[in-house]
């Protein structure tokens, strides 16, 4: 590495910091992502990385060092910075001493294509107009953990690069395919794929638990404050409704797409008849 990085004032820190802002993400393609875990999952995932900041004081581990090997042999300078320095860096509360600048990966739904050809029964996630990053990071940890095969952003309010999604994501961005389109590109390519969409909505007549989500879906969810646009619920193969017994009439998106998603796959492992709750 080269000398340490003391002042506030260098330009690749400045710059760095500049990517936290979404305009300066859009015109350059770069973006963050700092912590050992999301760096870990981007590396072993083939992202492009620029640049690596380091502060060892910072470390919370010791395979540090074993991943920037990794990411420097793959062409990113390394820099090491003074603890000051990496403190404005970050934008977590609790630094661990990595943060990367790195290419986005920029992902349509072409690549979906290779992804779910020898699927029988493709399972996707449809998220239209999220508007909180903190939401649609946990929903694609959601999704990895509950073996999606694919993310759909559809006419997204949340840029996909956002810190924050990076964070709440847990790297998680990095191990399944995320894809950008608009709502009317998806929906005419699920129809020719024959992929049925499935919608949550308090107006819905089967509960979750009682629809078949045995085939192939795409578990569609809205933005936070309405939910699914009219063109979605119009479309919608399945309509089900997640009940709810307290005073709210209903759950966080995140928490109703884990719902859902894991309703999925208790289907595809036990059967949709076999009800492990009521």
């Amino acid at each position: 590495m080269r000398e340490e990085i003391t002042s506030l004032q260098n330009s690749k820190v400045k710059y760095a910091v500049k990517l936290q802002d979404r305009s300066e993400r859009n015109a350059s393609g770069l973006f963050l992502i700092e912590g050992y875990r999301e760096l870990k999952r981007a590396a072993d995932a083939g992202v492009v990385f620029k640049t690596l900041f380091v502060c060892p004081k910072l470390f919370l581990g010791t395979n540090e060092q074993a991943l920037i090997d990794q990411i420097r042999d793959g062409g990113a300078e390394v820099l090491l910075c003074q603890e000051r320095v990496f403190e404005k860096l970050s934008y977590r509360d609790r630094p661990d001493g990595l943060i990367a600048i790195a290419v986005q990966m920029q992902k349509s739904l072409r690549d979906l294509v290779a992804r779910i050809a020898t699927k029988k029964n493709p399972f996707l996630v449809i998220a239209e107009a999220i508007e909180k990053p903190g939401n649609l990071g946990t929903i694609l940890r959601s999704a990895d953990a509950s073996g999606v095969d694919g993310v759909i952003v559809c006419d997204r309010c949340t840029d996909i690069y956002n810190p924050n999604v990076v964070r709440a994501s847990v790297g998680t961005l990095f191990t399944i395919p995320v894809v950008e389109a608009t709502s009317a590109e998806t929906l005419m390519w699920l129809k020719e794929r024959g992929i049925k969409v499935v919608a949550t909505t308090p107006s819905a007549k089967e509960e979750f638990t009682q629809a078949d989500l045995t085939g192939a879906v795409a578990v569609a969810v809205g933005t936070e404050q309405i939910g699914l646009s009219e063109a979605w619920m119009r479309v919608a193969d399945i309509q089900v409704k997640i009940p709810m017994y307290g005073v709210a009439d209903s759950l966080n998106v995140a928490t109703a797409t884990t719902l859902v998603l894991y309703e999925v796959v208790r289907q595809r492992h036990c059967g949709k008849d076999l009800f492990l709750w009521k």
